[in-house]
């Protein structure tokens, strides 16, 4: 059993890796760029943001959590969340600004 499944991701690597060898020849052939491009630079951009979402999520729950266990340590928190915040923030618009450049 442990060959079979060994074999069958070898054959799925090779077959993956070929698809993607030959893919800029097609895309020379038919001429594909301009719009397949702006659709990927957003689709990258859905993904960074649903990060970005999911960062800020974790981030505010940490929070709370800390000044709920200790609620005198909420003033020294407030500074680390908000500038959490922002760091994840600052990233989102790093991938809107390559999504824009692309």
């Amino acid at each position: 059993m442990k060959n079979i499944s060994k074999n069958i991701l070898l054959t799925t690597a090779v077959a993956l890796t070929s698809v993607s060898a030959f893919a800029e020849e097609a895309a020379a052939a038919t001429g594909a760029g301009g719009i397949s491009n702006i659709g990927l630079a957003f689709l990258g951009l859905g993904i960074a943001v649903a990060g970005a979402a999911l960062a800020q999520g974790k981030i505010a729950s940490a929070s709370l959590e800390g000044i709920a266990r200790n609620p005198q340590a909420g003033d020294k928190m407030f500074l680390p969340f908000i500038l959490g915040l922002a760091f994840v923030e600052s990233i989102t618009l790093l991938a809107f600004v390559i999504a824009l450049i692309k």
